[in-house]
């Protein structure tokens, strides 16, 4: 634990050199036990600051409060929200966070940033860079991801705390805490219990570039074909074998290839098959299905029957289920039954000086599955850029802009609150 002078950065640097991947199809909770390794810490950290009702559970994750600092004049606690402040732990499965080593490009003057074994953060796929000339830009040595998504958020939110318990000028109401694991592969809230962390309004701070505030996610399902053929020895099978593989990739042909993740962008939605197996008397296909408004989703739903229509005429005597299963909702339908909780947020960064940018998540977030488990969740920035890949960077001044915004953040919502 460090001392009561540290910056976002020396936070930032010690946790990532934890390793905390998480693991897909893991049948544990956390689906990886190192994740335990920053949980511990971060507990010992939060009792350090001396916050109230630190715990950490048998599930991975870490609560805290920080109990209301008030203004003098304020004359009762009731009326101010309680706001949580979260984080994930973990780092993606996709890419290494053993032994990660952070290389830190002081002043950086432009150009393409070479790392170890051929690996290049090029200006040309990062436009991001040139709004960062002059500052501190950190990058893994390029062979293993940084892990700013997300401890460049916990850095932010721990370094916030810090200066709310030294400041006392800081009003804010009662603040929680909360830091999850498996956020990467889509199980943060799986044990998660809103009732008891007893937030009114949260924020995820687990965000890209400087002044995003994201409120939209996709609206996710996943759509399964189950095929059942007829299996005949291949010598005798005229007339006979219903081929259950010829039939998923007619599934696959027939998925519009100007819907898919590699053909869109910005609000367009897609279809797209992500796994495919098994045999010729049985097959399955699996498709995620996205798009930010229901509209879409059901036109989307409409074509996979179709598909699934067509192709069992194509196949006399074979079987063709198809379920769509719904992940999760867009956030924003959510967010707008109470618009102060991104309103808010857009001031803050607004008094941190930055152009505030409402985005949308071009996947899902704890934030959410929060948000339609009663607690309202929008996503604020770190800085960091390409998440889940050894090009993965973060300006260090993007990560104070972060700190900044949320001490803002906690004292727009008192200010905001007075009667």
């Amino acid at each position: 634990m460090g001392s009561k002078t540290e910056t976002v950065l020396d936070r930032f640097l010690r946790y990532v050199k934890i390793d905390t991947q998480s693991q897909e199809d893991s049948k544990d909770y956390p689906s990886t036990k190192k994740q335990f390794d920053l949980a511990r810490l971060l507990k010992a950290e939060l009792e350090g600051l001396s916050l109230k009702d630190v715990r950490l559970d048998k599930w991975g994750y870490v609560t805290a409060t920080l109990p209301a600092n008030l203004p003098p004049d304020w004359g009762s606690k009731k009326g101010v929200p309680v706001v949580g402040l979260l984080a994930h732990m973990d780092t993606s499965p996709e890419v290494s966070g053993t032994d990660i080593k952070p290389r830190i490009h002081k002043n950086y003057q432009g150009g393409d940033i070479p790392l170890k074994d051929g690996q290049v953060i090029k200006v040309d796929e990062n436009p991001e860079l040139k709004n960062n000339i002059g500052n501190d830009v950190v990058t893994s040595d390029g062979t293993t991801l940084l892990g700013a998504d997300d401890k460049a958020g916990i850095a932010g939110i721990m370094t916030a705390l810090e200066g709310m318990v030294n400041d006392p000028k800081i009003y804010h109401g009662e603040i929680r805490i909360g830091f999850t694991p498996d956020e990467e592969v889509g199980q943060g809230t799986d044990h998660f219990d809103v009732h008891s962390f007893g937030a009114e309004v949260a924020y995820t701070v687990d965000g890209s570039t400087v002044g995003e505030v994201e409120n939209e996610t996709f609206n996710a399902a996943t759509a399964t074909f189950k095929i059942m053929g007829i299996n005949v020895h291949p010598g005798y099978a005229k007339g006979k074998m219903v081929n259950a593989l010829r039939a998923a990739s007619e599934i696959v042909s027939r998925l519009p290839r100007d819907t898919a993740p590699e053909t869109t962008e910005k609000r367009e939605g897609y279809l797209h098959p992500h796994m495919m197996e098994g045999r010729v008397e049985e097959a399955t296909v699996k498709v995620l299905v996205r798009d930010f408004e229901m509209k879409g989703m059901e036109e989307k739903g409409k074509l996979l029957e179709k598909i699934r229509d067509e192709v069992t005429a194509l196949f006399p005597r074979i079987k063709i289920d198809l379920n769509i299963k719904e992940s999760y909702r867009n956030m924003r339908f959510k967010l707008d039954e109470d618009p102060r909780a991104m309103e808010y947020a857009l001031e803050a960064v607004r008094m941190a000086g930055i152009e505030p940018k409402p985005e949308i998540i071009r996947g899902g977030t704890d934030g959410a599955r929060l948000c339609y488990m009663g607690l309202l969740t929008p996503n604020i920035f770190t800085g960091g850029q390409n998440f889940h890949s050894k090009l993965e960077w973060i300006p260090v001044q993007g990560m104070e802009k972060a700190v900044e915004t949320i001490l803002n953040l906690v004292q727009i919502w008192v200010e905001k609150s007075r009667v």
